[in-house]
């Protein structure tokens, strides 16, 4: 499992980076400062927020993730900021467009005017804001989750439910045992899987780790991709767990839980925060137990922020890509 390997003569590595939201955008800024061959496939669950009235109203991809990712690999000038900032900005009132960010509606607009083509319309925006990657997402159809989540509350009559939604699971409290998609076989791009086969390094996380990140892996065609890929996987584990979702979970038991759905893709690299990890030997019998190396490394914002330092995490995966 630990023999891939980057081979930096030939060039800036070719990097595929999976997840949603935050953590993904976090994972985006770090490898945009290694190389300029990079591809996000996103996360196409969210039923919340302006997604979630998006895709209720309309046949399209929820458009959000994508947004966020678009906005992280803009151009770092003057106008890649503002054009980043316009995408995020969430327009105000009270009436039907409140709380739209403009981003996602001019995603939608472009996949419209492209037949229902989202591939197509990501990459005209992409090209249109200068973005440094492209972006794609990770199914061709909107997805659900359904997770079976178990109370903590020992007076709890029900200790166990069937919660489906990404909102949902995520504000719902208790210990998420499983997590399945609907539908369980989705149509994938051929352009996402053309990605993965020719990519050095693929990295997983970080990110809401039952709803960004597994996900991926429960996609029968991205994991055949996967199991078949020459690349290094690189996991970057989470800052601290994530309430209603992760709960009480050490950095151990997010690699225990992300080793469970693996299957038959190998995992090489685990990189974890040296500050968040409390029981080093623990998270590292865990990592040998996947059959990868661990890079502990100062890899959160300073003053104790629990979220990713995009120069920080960018000099740890250059590291293990062997980029200086």
């Amino acid at each position: 499992m630990g023999s891939a390997r980057v081979d930096p003569s030939t060039g800036p590595p070719r990097v595929v980076a999976f997840g949603g939201g935050h953590g993904l955008a976090a994972a985006l800024g770090a490898w945009r400062r290694i190389t300029p061959d990079l591809t996000a496939v996103v996360t196409v669950a969210d039923d919340g927020g302006s997604s979630g009235r998006i895709r209720r109203e309309m046949p399209v991809l929820p458009p959000g993730d994508l947004r966020m990712a678009l906005a992280a690999l803009t151009d770092d000038g003057v106008r890649g900021r503002e054009l980043a900032a316009l995408l995020q900005h969430r327009l105000g009132g009270t009436g039907a467009l409140a709380g739209h960010p403009v981003g996602n509606l001019v995603l939608t607009g472009l996949t419209e005017m492209h037949g229902g083509d989202t591939v197509a319309a990501l990459d005209v925006l992409a090209e249109m804001i200068g973005c440094c990657g492209r972006v794609l997402p990770m199914a061709d159809v909107p997805l659900d989750l359904v997770a079976r989540v178990e109370s903590t509350d020992p007076d709890d009559p029900e200790r166990t439910r069937t919660i489906r939604g990404q909102v949902a699971i995520a504000s719902t409290p208790g210990h998420v045992r499983e997590i399945l998609l609907s539908p369980h076989d989705p149509p994938v791009n051929d352009a996402v899987l053309e990605a993965i086969a020719a990519a050095d390094v693929v990295s997983l996380g970080p990110g809401s780790w039952y709803t960004s990140v597994i996900p991926h892996l429960l996609v029968p065609r991205l994991r055949a991709a996967l199991e078949a890929a020459q690349a290094r996987v690189v996991a970057v584990l989470n800052l601290e767990p994530q309430p209603g979702e992760t709960d009480g979970f050490s950095p151990e038991e997010h690699l225990h839980v992300l080793q469970a759905h693996l299957g038959g893709v190998a995992l090489h690299t685990v990189i974890a925060d040296e500050d968040s990890v409390v029981d080093r030997r623990g998270l590292l019998s865990a990592v040998h137990e996947c059959g990868a190396e661990l890079i502990l490394a100062p890899v959160a914002e300073a003053m104790g922020s629990a979220r990713h330092d995009p120069v920080r995490l960018a000099a740890a995966l250059a590291s293990v890509v062997g980029v200086r």
